[in-house]
């Protein structure tokens, strides 16, 4: 392991600063790290090495983050110049005529992107296990999944290949493979980040994206050179009351956290990660703070399952229908995976009527969901249902292919939650299981308010360090 590994992104580019290490030293070191470990782990899938070696030796902007190493998630954001994937052989080839404004932001805060991490196809399901680039490895044990769909970029800090990825959202895809990898991982607010200029929104703002890190204050300072509208944006969060890195350093107080393991299905949760909110509990109070148990079900899950797939789907076909044009192709079944053309084909027999009433759904949802915050200033559910789970587990049978969504909603049920009605949400990497795998919990606040959940995260890792942690595959 060499001497960067283990730093923050936050002391990587304090040694920057201090002139005691070069950019080009650090990115040297992240490349020489990815070049170790991705032949196991599979999290990278393109790089531009002497590109970035090149950038390094600089000028760079002057931000917070100036010459640190930095991995772009394969979707949404895309680099001029740069193939955009999506994880699918239908968008192999396609060409980013030009950065995405989430991309610019990076760049001006220093960071020197490296190249693109893997995540199953368009996202749409919770393992990185895609056709066209293979499976991503966990590294806290190889047999398992990262998670999904920011897999590529939680194995990759997991792994201490960088300090720092570039993850989104849309039903728990930062959430996941945080916790299936044991880091830290915030789905900001819905609005809170740039989407532009090629997208207003992602299915009516399902989707946000953010970052995997190994720190809180990482994540907050990231946060902090990215948030904001850009010209054009549909909509917004409500601005922040002060920089986010001064929330992290900003004791908490005494808050009133609810929490619950129950799942609006019914579905079981496995011990260890009804243990993992148990031993939160327990430390919250030792933190002075009051928790009691709550309930997050609601009145009409059917309702709300059939409103999530009717965006859900029906997000597939813009995605694919909106670039076939530019391709120069039409989408055919044999070039997408089978989960994904079901999802397409799903997609398109909804009418614009069947879609609104959705949209009017997710929004009364969100609505009841803010009345959960009346006297309560966060939630503690389990990001996940089970430890991670061994690679192959959502795989599709020939004849069922949308097996996995149901296999997924057992896994992942408490993190679609924040997605429909745009609340910010943060796995923390607080317990792993006798097996050694990780296991996180999630804390859900309320809308627009990233500032508390920084504030109690970076008071929960003063008080369970987790940075120290690593996988046996790490450096």
């Amino acid at each position: 392991m060499d001497a960067f590994a283990a730093l923050d992104a936050t002391a990587q580019a304090d040694l920057v600063r201090r002139k005691q290490v070069t950019p080009l030293e650090l990115v040297e070191a992240a490349i020489a790290r990815i070049e170790r470990l991705n032949p196991q782990l599979n999290a990278v899938i393109d790089h531009w090495f002497d590109e970035a070696r090149e950038l390094a030796r600089g000028p760079l902007p002057e931000g917070p983050f100036t010459g640190v190493p930095f991995l772009l998630k394969d979707l949404i954001s895309g680099y001029a110049g740069k193939k955009l994937s999506s994880g699918s052989r239908f968008f192999a080839d396609l060409v980013m005529p030009h950065d995405s404004e989430l991309t610019l932001r990076y760049k001006r805060a220093g960071l020197v992107i490296l190249g693109k991490t893997n995540l199953p196809e368009l996202g749409v399901i919770c393992t990185t296990e895609p056709k066209l680039h293979g499976p991503t490895r966990n590294p806290w044990n190889l047999d398992y999944t990262t998670g999904g769909s920011s897999g590529g970029a939680a194995a990759a800090v997991a792994s201490g290949m960088v300090a720092i990825a570039h993850g989104g959202d849309g039903g728990g895809s930062i959430r996941i493979p945080a916790s299936c990898c044991g880091i830290f991982g915030l789905k900001p607010s819905r609005g809170r980040l740039p989407m532009g200029p090629d997208i207003g929104d992602i299915m009516h703002g399902l989707v946000t994206e953010h970052a995997l890190t190994r720190s809180v204050r990482d994540s907050a300072a990231l946060l902090d050179a990215t948030d904001g509208p850009d010209v054009g944006a549909p909509y917004a969060a409500p601005p922040k009351a002060r920089p986010y890195t001064q929330e992290v350093a900003t004791p908490p107080g005494k808050l009133r956290i609810a929490f619950t393991t129950r799942t609006n299905t019914g579905a079981p949760v496995h011990p260890e990660c009804l243990q993992a909110i148990e031993d939160t509990v327990r430390l919250l109070t030792e933190l002075g703070h009051t928790v009691v148990e709550g309930n997050l079900e609601v009145p009409d899950e059917e309702l709300l399952a059939q409103t999530f797939m009717t965006i859900w789907s029906s997000g597939a076909v813009v995605a694919i229908d909106k670039m076939a044009p530019l391709l120069g192709k039409e989408p055919t079944p044999e070039l997408f995976e089978p989960l994904t053309w079901a999802l397409y084909e799903m997609g398109r027999q909804h009418t614009a009527s069947a879609y609104l009433m959705a949209h009017d759904a997710l929004q009364r949802y969100a609505r009841a969901f803010a009345w959960k915050f009346v006297d309560v200033d966060a939630w503690l559910l389990p990001t996940l249902a089970e430890p991670p789970v061994p690679l192959g587990t959502f795989d599709a049978p020939p004849d069922e292919p949308m097996m996995p969504l149901f296999r997924a909603a057992a896994f992942t049920p408490f993190c679609p939650l924040a997605n429909l009605t745009g609340n910010p949400a943060m796995s923390v990497p607080l317990h792993w299981s006798a097996e050694g795998l990780p296991v996180g919990v999630q804390f859900i606040g309320r809308f627009g308010d990233e500032a508390t959940l920084f504030r109690l995260a970076a008071q929960l890792e003063g008080a369970r360090p987790w940075a120290s942690r690593h996988p046996p595959l790490f450096g």
